[in-house]
């Protein structure tokens, strides 16, 4: 052999005969190879090549040192064998002060087949990696990530999903940043080479998602190895997009079930229902302990599952059984726990669910609300019916960064959020109870006054009252109800109140 060869490059070779660096230089390259049974065996001038040896070593630290010597004065720069790594800490030592790479190897021979791949048989290794590829493809896999391990697993490398904002997808091993910030996502074929890393990538034909490349990587990888590489990632490239086809059907089923069975589950507002409830387990929905419920909703147009993708990694993050579904133009989800938390890990949750709004602000148009903490199966259900009530106050709060806690709200001002729906009646009625003594003397003035545009005047004429006698009952009502009625939304929610319950 008389090209040159890098010792990175062996050192990433997937099929490299189990080659380790003992000692001496590691950051080195080789302008060549031999192969021998024995030292004795080896030319006289090594050239700078690079010494594999199929005998075992002599067992003695002697024959150790001179073997280390006789290798490095006749030229060579390197040194294979097996059970290298038996090598003492003097003959170690010795290889360093000599500047002699010392290698242990496994298989020699095997050791010996990678140095060809990669110095006179590029097209070997290009066939041999397209070849792992083809039958990695032959495997059934159960997902994109089940099809991108058994590839990484078949080529020796890393095998990553990118697109221009970062990686979606890796399996064994690490996409270094500078690595993926280096790649150019133009080309259909990019080779990328880095201090950190080399990567070669293709585009990958998604209908239903842009901006995707398929990368294999790893470190130390030469010209030889990536443009190999390139050629394989081409290969793999239509079985990876297949996938992502065949997952993203299967995941818009899925989305498409689960909200039928959550929308199911809250239209029983918590009646018991032996079948909703064996769907809702089937889908690992837990019903019993103690729920808090959070919806996000788009202030615009928003793709409902690439949001839903982006909550549920999210939601990986806090550390608590949680649960989320697509449900009509946004995501409904909830945190479950077996205890009751103390009202200061609440506060934590909530603080998880704000973070969760925050960086998906970042991507989506959204807006968040909250419910309370509820517990079993109505109270799941209110936990859901209060945080889409807030949620649709929060599309209009920029105030609060389109984040709504129901527990940080007035009762009137979920009023107005109520009115579409049929949960508004039943809480008027609860805002309003407290008026209802004495014959409802109060509640009347109420109406009254707020028909007659709050002007006491015209109120008293109205119920034939004294004026002090009506702005007393109004004082009392504010009192009793806890409300500031000379905000106008309050206003508005308690005259819709009192005309429902009339």
């Amino acid at each position: 052999m008389t090209d040159s060869l890098r010792m990175s490059a062996l050192l990433a070779h997937p099929q490299n005969g189990g080659v380790r660096a003992v000692a001496g230089p590691v950051d080195v390259e080789w302008t060549g190879v031999v192969v021998e049974i024995s030292e004795d065996a080896l030319p006289a001038d090594g050239g700078g090549r690079l010494a594999i040896l199929t005998e075992l070593p002599p067992t003695r630290p002697w024959q150790q040192d001179a073997l280390v010597r006789r290798t490095r004065d006749r030229g060579f720069r390197a040194l294979a064998i097996p059970h290298g790594d038996n090598f003492g800490t003097g003959t170690r030592a010795l290889a360093d002060r000599l500047g002699l790479t010392l290698l242990h190897a496994d298989r020699p021979m095997l050791l010996a087949k990678a140095c060809w791949q990669l110095v006179e048989a590029q097209d070997a290794l290009t066939l041999g990696y397209v070849r792992k590829v083809a039958q990695s493809i032959e495997y059934h896999a159960n997902d994109l990530t089940d099809l991108l391990r058994h590839l990484s697993s078949s080529v020796g490398h890393g095998v990553a999903l990118i697109d221009a904002e970062g990686v979606l997808l890796e399996v064994g091993g690490q996409l270094a940043p500078e690595v993926h910030a280096a790649i150019d996502f133009t080309p259909w074929v990019d080779l990328t080479r880095m201090p950190a890393g080399t990567a070669a990538s293709v585009r990958v034909d998604s209908p239903s998602r842009e901006g995707l490349r398929l990368a294999f990587f790893g470190p130390g990888l030469d010209e030889r190895q990536v443009s190999a590489l390139a050629v394989a990632a081409e290969v793999a490239m239509p079985a990876v997009a297949a996938r992502i086809l065949i997952d993203e059907v299967a995941e818009v089923s899925d989305a498409s079930v689960s909200s039928g069975v959550l929308r199911d589950f809250v239209d029983l507002r918590g009646t018991p229902n032996p079948e909703v409830e064996r769907r809702m387990l089937e889908r690992g929905w837990r019903t019993t302990g103690y729920h808090l419920a959070f919806r996000t909703v788009g202030r615009n147009r928003v793709d409902a599952l690439q949001l839903l993708r982006f909550v549920m990694g999210e939601l990986g993050r806090i550390s608590v059984d949680s649960h989320a579904t697509t449900t009509g133009r946004g995501v409904s989800g909830w945190l479950t726990f077996s205890e009751p938390p103390a009202a200061s890990q609440v506060e934590l949750y909530v603080a998880s669910l704000r973070d969760l709004h925050v960086a998906a602000r970042r991507s989506f148009n959204v807006a968040t609300g909250v419910g309370s903490l509820a517990s079993g199966s109505a109270g799941l259900t209110t936990s859901l019916s209060e945080a889409a009530d807030a949620a649709r106050i929060a599309v209009n709060r920029s105030n609060t960064g389109w984040f709504v806690r129901v527990d940080g709200l007035g009762l009137e001002q979920l009023l107005l959020a109520w009115t579409g729906n049929d949960t508004f009646v039943p809480a008027a009625r609860s805002l309003l109870a407290p008026l209802e003594s004495g014959g409802g003397e109060l509640l009347k003035t109420l109406s009254a006054y707020l028909d007659h545009e709050s002007a006491i005047a015209p109120t008293a004429t109205a119920l034939g009252l004294h004026r002090n006698t009506v702005a007393t009952r109004i004082q009392r009502a504010q009192e009793l109800l806890g409300v500031d009625m000379s905000d106008p939304e309050v206003r508005l929610a308690l005259h819709l109140a009192c005309r429902a319950v009339r």
